[in-house]
């Protein structure tokens, strides 16, 4: 009779144990768990704009109006919400961001890496 209740014990400590040792909770989710869950995508290389192209930016935003702060060189909240007027007024797409087509139409030089630059999908 004790090895019945015995096994019994052992069988619902094996039961309640064995999900508590699966971490779902890590910082490092690789979403096996989910079955509904789309891997996570790896994101290439991003288009960034320089320090310089930044001041020339926001120097045409002023001069249109669609910013008043400093040319800072700087991507900060005033000139994201500038880009996003220009880029409207302009018929672009609106992103905010100082992205290759936004710097062309702006007429701004792009680097040679950036110019060699492609998305990846």
């Amino acid at each position: 009779m004790k090895r019945l209740i015995f096994a019994a014990l052992t069988l619902l400590l094996a039961v309640c144990v064995a999900p508590a040792t699966q971490n779902t909770n890590s910082s490092n989710t690789t979403m096996q768990g989910n079955a509904n869950a789309k891997p996570r995508v790896r994101r290439g290389p991003v288009f960034r704009a320089n320090k310089e192209q930044i001041k020339q930016a926001q120097s045409l935003l002023k001069q249109r109006g669609f910013y008043a702060g400093e040319e800072t060189g700087k991507l900060d909240d005033d000139t994201r919400a500038g880009l996003k007027k220009y880029q409207e007024a302009e018929t672009m797409k609106i992103t905010g961001t100082l992205n290759r087509d936004t710097l062309q139409k702006m007429n701004i030089t792009l680097t040679d890496k950036q110019k060699d630059w492609k998305p990846t999908l």
